[in-house]
């Protein structure tokens, strides 16, 4: 658990700054989907989850 909040940590704060200098390519879609996969393996993908689905159901409820 904590070697993989830590990885967590580490590719969150790497896509943030890919992100911020706009560095986008192949090294930015892998350390985003290892960020995705990591993060899926914690306590938060539960809450994540939760929150995408009350904005997917608040947009249709718009529509």
């Amino acid at each position: 658990m904590a070697v993989t909040v830590s990885l967590v940590a580490l590719f969150g704060l790497v896509l943030f700054f890919l992100l911020r200098f706009n560095t986008l390519g192949y090294g930015s879609a892998f350390v985003a989907a290892a960020f995705g996969f990591f993060l899926a393996s914690t306590g938060a993908a539960g809450p994540i989850s939760q929150l995408t689905t009350a904005v997917i159901d608040a947009i249709q409820q718009i529509n």
